[in-house]
């Protein structure tokens, strides 16, 4: 858990071992990133009354990319580069690993947040807490599925550095399921759980077709992108 905190947040905690294997993390993500939900929608509780929806929803995505470190929006922005680029697959590698940020790098980072920010505005409070904490446990878990979905694009880099085992999923899977369940209801919950799948599978598919398997960068891409599926799926089902 110490790694997983360490890997997830910017926490200043240190794990354990002195060279640790972040797979080795990897039953944790879910857990972590349920209370990564959790400060998230605390923020967005405690400054609605005062503030309103529209400014609450802002401080808590910025503080959802303040603890992360802006680290799965980065990788969101650096596979929507590479998306956008023309080239062969060591183009589009090289284009992702550039620290610069692109064109279609900035749209979708702008698309991302004001998505999530226009979603999570429409929440009551007690809404976009539950919300929050199932949105950032699923989306977890779905960089797990991801993980064992595609093969590393390269033989360094943290993509071929995370290897999840097969039973590190299922146990990441059940905490991810029990959290949704609980704070989702049943209808509610497999729906984030499908699309937590769903979206690591995709990208999975597209990570192998264009790039030859799983990066850093897709990892994070499938966190975020799930984070914002999940709420937007949520806010539909909330409202009917």
């Amino acid at each position: 858990m110490r790694l997983a905190v360490a890997f997830l947040t910017i926490v200043p905690i240190s794990p354990r071992a002195k060279t640790p294997r972040l797979g080795a993390a990897a039953a944790w993500f879910p857990a972590v990133g349920a209370l990564i939900g959790a400060l998230v929608g605390t923020v967005y509780y405690v400054c609605q009354p005062t503030f309103g929806a529209g400014v609450a929803a802002i401080l808590a995505v910025a503080m959802l990319v303040a603890i992360t470190g802006g680290l799965h929006e980065d990788g969101l922005a650096d596979c929507a580069d590479g998306l956008g680029v023309r080239g062969d697959r060591e183009r589009r590698l090289a284009v992702m690993r550039d620290a610069a940020i692109g064109t279609f790098g900035a749209l979708a980072l702008l698309l991302w947040t004001l998505l999530v920010v226009s979603a999570l505005a429409q929440f009551d409070r007690e809404n976009a807490l539950r919300t929050l904490v199932v949105a950032a446990s699923t989306s977890r878990w779905s960089a797990l599925v991801h993980a064992l979905a595609a093969p590393p694009a390269r033989r360094d880099g943290l993509g071929a550095g995370f290897i999840v085992g097969p039973a590190a999923c299922v146990v990441a899977g059940a905490t991810a399921a029990a959290m949704s369940l609980a704070l989702a209801g049943v209808a509610r919950g497999l729906v984030a759980l499908g699309l937590a799948i769903a979206i690591a599978l995709l990208l999975a598919v597209w990570a192998r077709a264009t790039i030859g398997g799983r990066t850093g960068d897709t990892l994070g891409a499938t966190i975020a992108l799930t984070e914002a599926a999940v709420i937007v799926a949520l806010l539909g089902l909330v409202s009917h």
